[in-house]
């Protein structure tokens, strides 16, 4: 597998590691339980940061395209294909978007619910 991350992109660093893994996974050119490079190899490699790495990696561990197994090293998650076709962002956009316009339907203002967004944020 081959990472280029390209400095010009407005996309995030991390965001061009997630696309590329998921695209290894999805072109076959990773199968499951294939390891990658731990997270200060490969941060070394494409000559970044160790948390940018980190980042990319527990988003892609959430959605469960790779696994960690501790001490072993991390490697591509049994059910990768399958998992990366999933568009979290795309959900949860979908899903505050009709909780907002439910919200504008009952004549709550914005500032309302920016208000009780933060609140109930901090609280959780």
């Amino acid at each position: 597998m081959n990472i280029e991350i390209d400095l010009d992109d407005p996309k995030p660093i991390f965001a061009q590691l997630i696309e590329q893994i998921k695209q290894a996974v999805a072109n076959d050119k990773i199968a499951p339980n294939d390891p990658l490079p731990s997270i200060r190899q490969l941060a070394n490699d494409l000559e970044v940061n160790s948390k940018t790495i980190s980042k990319a990696y527990k988003l892609l561990e959430r959605d469960a395209v790779i696994q960690s197994k501790g001490y072993r090293g991390t490697f591509v998650h049994p059910d990768a294909k399958a998992n990366c076709q999933i568009d979290l962002k795309e959900w949860v956009t979908s899903q505050f978007e009709e909780l907002i316009t439910r919200l504008k339907e009952a004549g709550v203002t914005d500032s309302e619910m920016r208000l009780t967004f933060n609140d109930v944020l901090t609280n959780n």
